[in-house]
């Protein structure tokens, strides 16, 4: 079921779109993340799905029911939803009494009030702290507050805008811990804006991706970020070799595309003829030193050019008659032996190369 839904959403900015013509339908139960670069209009979107501000034109239907119109039927609708910001605000008194100034504005018993705080205290892992000063807490911890702060008044909707944005990586997992067990044992419906790619393949069901205000692709993570659906969504999702051909040869759904000399095989619906861009994930290709036996459809001869070692893994970029970037672990890149200037192969299955339409 739809819990909400927009038709040509579009906000104006200065007579600057900010944002343009957004369809979306989000559903009961759901975590729906909204990822793109700096400036796209993630924040935006979530503001105006939440009624902070109203949009320019289009319409945002909650329930079904359009009220988009309807300043009395924002404030309703306010009342079932949370908004947790990138740098909450807390107020300088206890844990307890910040998780439970939302309730007692609602003006809910005191019993009430007790039962409720306690328990979104414990669902953030935050029991223990009740008593402290709220100001005096780590970063991670004060996000953790504003989650319980979101989830005391049992919202049908909850916003995240940029959750672990200014954490660090152990704050930040303690933050996704608490999120998962929000998203097993509450179902609340979630609509979370973030910069962190991993964190959406991690958390939602299904994730859109925002260019320049306009929404590219909405898709399950996998549909994502194995199948972008353009060049804007593959160069954010980290698709690096994007390689510009034509296809040459078709059997089935077996395409030959060709690339400067090279060919390269893949599964696509596109006809003869028609120019593409191949896209390769670096971690779908494989590096040996010598000619062996491989099933993959696709082999080809090079040399390295460059290695980067970023942690634990070799970042390897070879010239094959096109240039090529692959990912190995250290260790592998040690075994092999190797470095600038050893002539390796490099193979990847048919599968894993995704074909594009190519647009001047």
């Amino acid at each position: 079921m739809i819990l909400m839904r927009t038709a040509g959403l579009t906000h104006v900015y200065d007579k600057k779109p900010v944002l343009k013509d957004i369809n979306l339908e989000i559903n009961n139960s759901e975590v729906f993340a909204v990822i793109g670069p700096t400036g796209a209009g993630k924040t935006t979107l979530l503001r105006l799905l939440d009624f902070l501000e109203t949009p320019t034109s289009g319409s945002i239907y909650f329930d079904g029911v359009d009220v988009t119109g309807s300043a009395r039927l924002r404030v309703d609708i306010r009342r079932r939803m949370s908004f947790v910001h990138q740098r909450p605000l807390v107020f300088s008194m206890s844990v307890y009494d910040n998780v439970a100034c939302g309730l007692r504005w609602r003006r809910q018993r005191r019993d009430v009030i007790r039962r409720k705080v306690d328990n979104a205290l414990e669902m953030v892992n935050l029991a223990e702290y009740r008593e402290r000063n709220a100001k005096n807490l780590s970063g991670g911890e004060t996000q953790r507050v504003a989650i319980a702060r979101a989830l005391v008044t049992e919202p049908e909707l909850l916003f995240l805008d940029e959750p672990t944005a200014n954490l660090d990586p152990i704050s930040t997992a303690k933050v996704e811990e608490v999120l998962s067990r929000v998203i097993r044992e509450r179902k609340t419906t979630i609509i979370m804006a973030t910069h962190n790619m991993a964190q959406g393949q991690r958390l939602a069901d299904r994730i859109g991706v925002i260019v320049s205000g306009e929404i590219s692709q909405i898709g399950s993570p996998n549909e994502i970020f194995c199948l972008p659906a353009n060049m804007e969504v593959a160069e954010f999702v980290g698709v690096e070799n994007i390689l510009k051909g034509v296809i040459t040869g078709k059997e089935d759904n077996l395409v030959t595309i060709r690339i400067n000399s090279s060919a390269i095989q893949a599964i696509s619906d596109f006809e003869i003829g028609e120019t593409v861009y191949a896209l390769i994930r670096p971690e779908d290709i494989t590096f040996t030193l010598a000619k062996g036996r491989t099933s993959a459809r696709n082999v080809f001869e090079g040399k390295i050019i460059k290695i980067a070692q970023v942690g634990p893994l070799a970042r390897i970029e070879a010239d094959c008659g096109f240039p090529l970037l692959g990912v190995v672990t250290k260790r592998s890149a040690d075994e092999l032996g190797l470095k600038v200037g050893s002539r390796i192969q490099a193979s990847s299955k048919a599968t894993a190369v995704h074909v594009i339409k190519r647009w001047a």
